[in-house]
């Protein structure tokens, strides 16, 4: 069973730790790119190997400079909240400045808001249940609603997802929170659209799962997802194939391609990587992950992307997890293209390699 997702440790200059993530669609499409050319755009989201603020100043330092986007993918901060911080509070104190910072470096701004639980598809938000809420509740999704419409008017990203893998919460979780993250997700799209008719809207698939690679079935698409969010302008895509596939080398040339057929509408990668490290039945390595990150150049062009995030750009040092930090994040600690201690692993200069081509987007 697929539950879990990197918990990244973010120190956007001053906080800490954050835990992992009616419009018609637009018909445009990306050129066909060209040798030497690229359609998507390459980004992270800010990590560390610790929740240490100079070492997140530091992997800022390196990986913006192989990168021209950035993505912010976080669940909504409920204690926060509903312990009386106001959602302009929160954003203006936490995030602001590093957007400010990624707007001086000119990378286009990608985010996305994460309304059920990044850690566990199956389930509400672990701070939801503290406070004993749910999502299905109204309160609850008008709280959620209201901190997308503040994200937006504040931080002004030209891209903005308002659900992460919905056929992954559909798949797992009980119908009352899948019900609930679709209703709150559509209410958001309808109170951004109502005033910032720039930003592009989106939810994510989880590509993996739409395959049938996870819970041992046939391939099953995301129909579903574009019939049940009809205000996606462009699909966000999360993509782990080290954990259904042996070999980069495996991964189908239509990974990307067959899940949108049949719908003329942009395309990214808003999360994903391959392990560089044996974790369980997964055997991995270094130049695994090089492989993979060849790949997946040919799969992104195949689809012609208009981007791609690694939401880790360090290894994640598990021995500095909080308590209670799930096991199973150990999956995910290798995914980094550079290690704890920022010693670069083979498959950065892969990327490095895939960066160095012409970007021919307007994204």
């Amino acid at each position: 069973m697929y539950k879990t997702k990197p918990v990244i440790f973010l120190c956007p200059l001053f906080y800490a730790l954050v835990l992992v993530s009616s419009c018609k669609p637009k018909t445009e499409t990306n050129p066909t790119p060209q040798a030497g050319e690229r359609t998507y755009r390459m980004g992270f989201m800010n990590s560390a190997p610790r929740p240490v603020l100079d070492l997140a100043l530091q992997s800022l330092s390196i990986w913006t400079q192989r990168a021209d986007a950035a993505i912010i993918s976080i669940e909504v901060p409920w204690d926060s909240l509903y312990a009386g911080v106001s959602a302009q509070q929160y954003v203006a104190n936490n995030l602001k400045e590093l957007i400010n910072y990624y707007r001086g470096k000119n990378l286009k701004l990608w985010v996305y808001i994460d309304p059920a639980n990044g850690l566990d598809r199956s389930a509400n938000s672990d701070k939801l249940k503290a406070l004993g809420k749910s999502i299905t509740q109204a309160d609850v999704q008008q709280a959620y609603r209201h901190f997308c419409v503040v994200m937006d008017s504040i931080l002004h990203p030209e891209h903005m997802g308002l659900a992460l893998e919905t056929n992954l919460i559909r798949g797992l979780s009980p119908d009352s929170i899948y019900q609930a993250v679709k209703a709150a997700a559509n209410g958001a799209a309808q109170d951004i659209s109502a005033f910032d008719a720039a930003v592009k809207l989106s939810v994510s698939v989880q590509a993996d799962w739409a395959w049938g690679k996870l819970n041992n079935s046939s391939y099953a698409g995301v129909e579903q997802d574009f019939i049940d969010f009809p205000f996606i302008q462009e699909l966000g895509i999360s993509s782990y194939p080290c954990f259904a596939y042996n070999a980069a080398a495996d991964i189908p040339d239509d990974y990307y391609v067959r899940l949108v057929q049949g719908h003329s509408i942009p395309v990214f990668v808003s999360e994903g990587g391959w392990s560089s490290m044996t974790v369980g039945a997964y055997t991995e390595n270094p130049k695994k992950q090089k492989d993979y990150i060849a790949r997946h150049e040919q799969l992104l062009d195949n689809v012609k992307a208009i981007g791609v995030f690694q939401l880790t750009f360090t290894d994640i040092d598990t021995t500095a997890l909080p308590a209670g930090t799930p096991a199973s994040l150990n999956m995910f600690a290798g995914m980094g293209l550079v290690d704890i201690n920022f010693q670069a692993k083979p498959a950065l200069s892969a990327w490095d390699q895939t960066f160095k081509r012409s970007l021919v987007a307007g994204h």
